[in-house]
């Protein structure tokens, strides 16, 4: 990889038996960062309802930092609201978690909603041309229904931006109000095993794919 000139150190190629401080130095593999820094982690958690989206909580409930190791220090990655469950990623890597909240990379994440009613196709268009909320409009990337049960249907959004109870509120605008909502995946990263409550290492490859993901 490095004769082929995939490597780059501070954005110049890197050289065979070249030695470098991975505390300061830039290391990149086919234009994608690629941590190296002693100390960093990677937490995939499955947030459950009912724990909030925080490092600590004044009012004493339970947060996501709880359900983590504890020996290294970590942050959760964006928000997930009270009421809400799914995936998210944890971690002590500032410069990921930059990539991934920051609206101008507008790394994706999929939701699957059940909500009230069984909306139309062309209330679901509406998700994708934008509907106007409080704080300004808000548009998905994709909204498509994935069956119906009862008086609910599921749809699943995939969004590119992470305001507060976003997907809700861009569901009450059509008229049908979410009434369980799921995370499925953080980019490109699923895991349909992780049980609510449980967490596992994200691996390496899947660390690149989420930087990746913020360069495209």
């Amino acid at each position: 990889m490095i004769r082929a000139g995939r490597v780059t150190v501070d954005g110049a190629p890197a050289t065979i038996g070249q030695q470098v401080d991975p505390e300061t130095v830039h290391i990149e593999v086919d234009g994608i960062p690629l941590p190296v820094r002693p100390g960093l982690v990677y937490y995939l958690l499955y947030k459950p309802e009912g724990v909030v989206t925080t490092v600590s909580d004044p009012q004493g409930r339970p947060t996501v930092i709880d359900l983590v190791p504890a020996d290294v220090r970590v942050h959760p990655v964006g928000r997930l609201d009270l009421d809400s469950q799914g995936l998210l990623v944890l971690t002590n890597d500032g410069d990921l978690t930059h990539r991934l909240t920051h609206p101008r990379f507008g790394v994706p994440k999929t939701y699957l909603a059940t909500v009230t009613g069984r909306p139309a196709a062309a209330d679901l268009r509406r998700l994708v041309s934008g509907v106007e909320l409080d704080d300004g409009p808000a548009t998905a990337l994709s909204a498509n229904a994935k069956g119906s049960h009862g008086d609910a249907t599921h749809v699943e959004v995939v969004i590119a931006e992470g305001r507060n109870r976003e997907v809700r509120r861009m569901f009450d605008a059509i008229g049908h109000p979410v009434v369980h909502l799921v995370r499925t995946a953080v980019g490109p990263v699923r895991d349909r095993d992780l049980a609510p409550g449980t967490w596992r290492p994200l691996r390496v490859d899947e660390v690149r794919s989420l930087y990746a993901a913020a360069d495209e």
